[in-house]
């Protein structure tokens, strides 16, 4: 038989090894020589270095130079002026805007549905297969990826051609489709953001406990109950901070817009490499200004980012 305070013993008994192991870690930590601390902080120095040489020098100089004369090189607010002014500096916001946005809700809900997919799948060697090939396909961008759809999807490329050869369908006349177009570039963006959304969803679908499964069946929950009630407020920060991250991996995207519609669509890095390498003329402080507007642009999906982050954090007891 237990006695009354044999419970609250026990506890404080439990707790006080893991107490004096804290305090013991802690007291070891302040006794460190100054060689050891520095030691620790030494492999940090080059990522350091490589921020500050190519990532914030880069920043401070293009801010730097969106409020220079491209002439003079005086102070002046007109670059960020004929942003607002000029529509097509607007609607070449207005267009990444909705690409980016576009392409992020399409590969978040699909890829979403394929990593649950995957992660209800036991066997090992299938979900190996699909990682491996998400891996490699979320990095396959830029020119290639531009000449692979255009050998696929263009006005001679090999799906185009077999659909109008065996089922008679005309994807450019029948159908108004274009590789080149905006819908195009969603399709072909959505080639490395969709195996991306799969990559992130993965990590967050297996931090589900099992137990809040069983504790939701013990309730009398159903399974659309319990995902409705319980994974998906659960897993929609998560969800959240993958969306905001695909739309700042398509909004900061050029090489594969370029290579594929080039000037056909106005997009924000399109055309600040006009302006800044000269395709009508050499306006370097409009193309800072530009390129100012997309460091906004992405550092408020990033804050939105590190919040979901953040409320993950809460749920995984971080």
């Amino acid at each position: 038989m237990q006695l009354p305070g044999s419970t609250d013993r026990a506890e404080t008994e439990a707790t006080t090894p893991s107490l004096a192991a804290s305090s013991k870690r802690s007291t070891i930590n302040r006794n460190q020589p100054w060689s050891v601390a520095f030691t620790n902080w030494l492999g940090f120095v080059p990522f350091a270095l490589f921020c500050l040489l190519f990532e914030i020098l880069p920043a401070v100089m293009v801010i730097e130079g969106s409020f220079a004369d491209s002439d003079t090189g005086a102070f002046t607010w007109n670059n960020y002026q004929r942003i607002f002014s000029q529509p097509s500096n607007l609607h070449a916001f207005q267009t990444s805007i909705s690409l980016s946005l576009v392409t992020a809700v399409i590969s978040a809900v699909l890829g979403f549905f394929a990593a649950y997919g995957l992660y209800q799948v036991r066997a090992n060697w299938v979900r190996n297969i699909v990682v491996a090939f998400s891996s490699i396909a979320a990095n396959f961008a830029g020119v290639p990826l531009a000449f692979a759809f255009i050998s696929t999807l263009g006005v001679t490329g090999f799906v185009t051609v077999f659909l109008l050869n065996w089922f008679h369908i005309d994807l450019y006349h029948t159908l108004n489709f274009s590789v080149y177009s905006f819908w195009g570039l969603v399709l072909t963006y959505s080639y490395f953001e969709l195996p991306l959304m799969i990559l992130i969803t993965l990590p967050a679908l297996d931090a589900l406990r099992p137990e809040w499964r069983e504790a939701a069946t013990s309730l009398g929950a159903s399974n659309i109950t319990y995902w409705f009630r319980i994974a998906l407020p659960i897993l929609f920060p998560s969800l959240i901070a993958a969306a905001m991250l695909l739309f700042a991996n398509a909004f900061a995207a050029f090489a594969t817009a370029y290579a594929l519609a080039q000037g056909a669509i106005n997009l924000v890095p399109i055309l600040i490499s006009f302006v800044v390498n000269g395709n009508v003329n050499i306006d370097t402080g409009l193309g800072d200004a530009l390129a100012v507007g997309m460091i906004v642009i992405l550092l408020v999906a990033f804050s939105f980012y590190t919040a979901m982050l953040r409320r993950v954090g809460r749920w995984q007891g971080r």
